[in-house]
């Protein structure tokens, strides 16, 4: 007898035992890892503003450039990952986030700072990516919930670990110490890379849409970029030349050059959704099959954006209201940050635990309502002389609901996780977060910038004796340095009506950016109500009925571990395969 046709597209059984534990908890260090940046740079952006001396913009594009790049890139380096191997993917993912970040570490100025978060950013949708498509080929059923629950509370301990560290190592060493901490726990995470399995679907993995993925990171790219650069150029008057690829948008030119800029990168979009449908009609493999979007399970991942909008938008605004205006330390910023991110640790758990009896939709849409209640007290309550305690008690408040919004939320990802990383229901779940991201740091980071451009001359007017040049000096100054101006006139004694004046007019703009979060909130709230009820174990057992029909060996695997079924064993049964151009599955028995 012939022996049987066996290719790398077959679906392989996970690894068993205590194994692919400690190989989920690898990979759960290394997705930490990539996540912690988000509050430890949130902290820590004051004290380098002050140090490199960062505009307004530029601290934007700081904090807001790893989640555009990890955004875009996301869908495209999964297909890399299915076609030639995840565990691969997953490491070479590291060594380029250490790379980033040691170039960062390093910056002096701006650009190579920017340049080492860029870095970070492709890094970072590598191991994003890897360890996606790893835990979803390593664990079904029951274990899947586990695993995809873990996967998910990882970034949320890093978060508390970075508010954490951001605020220690700026106020006992230097700010470059936020990214050399990376370099530990690299190391530890490539050491423990020998544990993991290495999966793959080898040539039957979905083609790479190449001219899709380029509509779709460049609209992307155009839109936030439009967003942060509106205040440097303008939003309807040119403020100053617009230069690209040698040509020049002068000053004297009848608009600005950014309404046209944000509406070639909407249309980019629009072209990417009629570009994935045409793709998906004559049956190409395509980034996004939208068709997808229209179960209702999916309006999780519309609210999972606004909230991760809601989310970073409120670090980039925070720190600098903490630090800049009402003067507290680096380190009781970040210990204040640490309550906010540990209560939405606590409630996250507790989703899983006590409150796992909770319908998810319901846990969503509580989490949601708290978290709102609490970001339109906050943002109602600021003042420049606010005790530090308020502020804290109400953003541990905000912290419960988000924890208990988010874990539920993560739902979208799980019940839509096949084998693959860039299954449709995995990868539009996981690409919302970072999306959602940099939308929200750029919405919100610009809407603190016009509220400092509107607040400050206005406060400004009331101080007496001031100089009307004097005060548009001090004014611009305090919004280009994102407020940290004041501390710094404050260090120099300046007239104590000048400074109160300042942060005064920083607080109203900070309340303004606050009320927007609020909005968001409310939106993500609104959005939540639509999500239909999720019956996780019917979700799973259908996900384990459909593993015939996905790709996913496991190396390492001997022959007889690749079918779900036993039965399929027997030389006499066939086997099910993809073939190698992604056909439908087909049935394969034995050769002769």
């Amino acid at each position: 007898m012939a022996d049987h046709v066996r290719t790398d597209a077959e679906l392989g059984s996970p690894p068993t035992g205590a194994r692919r534990w400690y190989a989920l908890a690898v990979l759960a260090l290394g997705l930490g890892m990539v996540t912690l940046d988000g509050t430890v740079v949130g902290v820590s952006l004051p004290a380098i503003i002050g140090d490199l001396g960062l505009d307004f913009t530029q601290a934007q594009w700081v904090f807001c450039v790893y989640s555009v790049v990890l955004a875009v890139l996301l869908i495209m380096v999964a297909r890399i990952g299915d076609r030639f191997g995840r565990r691969a993917l997953f490491a070479l993912g590291v060594l380029i986030f250490v790379g980033g970040s040691l170039l960062a570490a390093s910056a002096d100025s701006a650009s190579p700072l920017i340049w080492g978060r860029l870095l970070q950013g492709i890094g970072g949708a590598a191991v994003v990516a890897g360890s996606l498509g790893t835990v979803a080929a390593m664990f079904h059923g029951r274990a899947r919930v586990i695993a995809f629950t873990t996967w998910v509370v990882a970034p949320a301990a890093a978060a508390v670990v970075g508010a954490a560290l951001g605020g220690w190592f700026v106020d006992s060493f230097t700010w470059p110490w936020i990214f050399l901490i990376n370099v530990p726990i690299a190391v530890v995470v490539l050491i423990g890379t020998v544990l993991v399995p290495e999966t793959r679907i080898g040539a039957a993995a979905t083609g790479p849409d190449v001219d899709g993925w380029l509509l779709s990171a460049a609209g992307f790219a155009l839109v936030i970029f439009a967003l942060i650069e509106g205040q440097r150029y303008g939003w309807v008057r040119p403020r100053r030349e617009f230069t690209v690829f040698g040509v020049t948008w002068s000053t004297q030119s009848a608009s600005s050059p950014i309404p046209f800029v944000l509406g070639v990168g909407v249309l980019l979009l629009v072209l990417f959704v009629f570009w994935e449908r045409h793709r998906v009609k004559v049956e190409h493999a395509a980034l996004v099959d939208f068709s997808h979007l229209r179960d209702p399970r999916h309006w999780g991942d519309g609210a999972a954006l606004l909230l991760a909008a809601a989310q970073f938008g409120l670090l980039f605004v925070l720190p600098l209201y903490l630090v800049n205006c009402l003067g507290l330390s680096t380190l009781r910023t970040g210990s204040i940050l640490v309550v906010l991110t540990g209560c939405a640790l606590i409630s996250a758990v507790l989703t899983a635990g006590p409150l796992r009896t909770v319908p998810p939709q319901w846990l969503i849409r509580i989490g949601l309502a708290i978290a709102l209640l609490a970001m339109a007290v906050t943002a109602l309550a600021l003042t420049s002389t606010i005790p530090a305690w308020v502020p804290t008690v109400l953003l541990a408040c905000y912290g419960v609901g988000l924890g208990l919004a988010a874990a539920p939320l993560t739902a979208s990802m799980r019940t839509g996780a096949g084998a693959m990383a860039s299954d449709p229901g995995s990868i539009t779940a996981a690409t919302a977060r970072p999306a959602g991201a940099a939308l929200g740091v750029a919405v919100l980071g610009s809407t603190l910038s016009i509220g400092l451009g509107h607040f400050l001359p206005d406060r400004l007017s009331y101080v007496p004796g001031l100089a009307t040049r004097a005060a548009g000096e001090v004014g611009a100054a305090t919004r280009d340095s994102a407020g940290g101006a004041i501390a710094g006139l404050r260090a120099q004694h300046a007239p104590a009506a000048v400074t109160d004046a300042l942060a005064n007019g920083f607080a109203d703009a900070t309340r303004v950016a606050l009320l927007g979060v609020a909005v968001v909130l409310l939106l993500a709230f609104v959005v939540a109500t639509q999500i239909p009820q999720i019956d996780t174990e019917q979700i799973d057992t259908e996900q384990t009925d459909a593993r015939q029909t996905e790709a996913g060996r496991i190396d390492g695997e001997p022959p007889g571990a690749v079918a779900r079924d036993r039965d399929l064993e027997r030389p006499d049964q066939p086997r099910p395969t993809i073939d190698g151009k992604g056909a439908a599955p087909v049935e394969r028995g034995d050769a002769t």
